[in-house]
């Protein structure tokens, strides 16, 4: 064994560092993305996280590699949080759960970097690995009655990239924080009650199309 082998506790513990590392770089960036848009500098996204850029990119190599990867990570957490749904004893509640998982998470916020990186095969089989989850938590909840018939799971991917979006004004103040907090809470509630099967009237237009949400990642890489 070689002074540059590691043991199988070392390797793991290496492992359980990096996948901390990286969730601390994907908070950073869902807050600057959330923030900025897609044209955010990734120097931002360095600083919110305490990390310099070289060791991004000793990590991933480039830009997009890193954008990459943090759009993999955010899907894996939405797929754990729709396997929590499932698991709970009521289809309501475990789509409301996942819902308010993913707003608190905002598992949506890098949905602004659609059409500025190139989706990877990774991306798009964790993608379809997550749509198909949701459909079984929005289909729980259809089955149940408790979800109005005509909400699809597209609609609840895009109201989670909605409520993933930092609300205007100014950001500063003490009570900032929790006076945003507050009000998501409130539009949480809100949502819930427009989902709600009893007294719905129907939802006006089409639904979202599945084309039309994938294809948003087809166009090119980041410059």
């Amino acid at each position: 064994m070689t002074s540059r082998s590691l043991s199988p506790q070392s390797a793991r513990g290496r492992q359980a560092e990096a996948r901390r590392n990286d969730l601390a770089v994907l908070d950073a960036a869902r807050d600057v993305f959330a923030a900025q848009g897609a044209g955010a500098p990734i120097s931002a996204v360095a600083a919110s996280a305490g990390v310099g850029m070289g060791t991004l990119y000793r990590r991933y190599g480039s830009k997009t590699e890193l954008l990459q990867r943090l759009c993999v990570l955010a899907m894996e957490q939405a797929i754990e949080a729709a396997d929590e749904a499932l698991q709970a004893g009521d289809p309501w509640a475990g789509l409301c759960g996942y819902i308010q998982a993913c707003v608190e998470m905002r598992s949506g916020a890098l949905a602004s970097l659609a059409g500025w990186i190139e989706m990877t095969d990774e991306m798009l089989s964790t993608a379809l690995r997550g749509m198909t989850r949701l459909r079984e938590v929005v289909g729980r909840a259809h089955r149940a009655g408790s979800l109005r018939a005509d909400v699809t799971a597209l609609d609840i991917a895009l109201l989670i990239e909605q409520f993933s979006r930092r609300a205007p004004g100014p950001a500063g103040g003490q009570d900032a924080p929790e006076e945003e907090r507050d009000v998501r809470a409130r539009l949480l509630a809100i949502a819930f009650q427009g989902l709600r099967a009893q007294a719905a009237t129907p939802l006006p237009g089409r639904a979202p199309s599945l084309t039309r949400y994938v294809g948003r990642w087809s166009r090119g890489p980041v410059a």
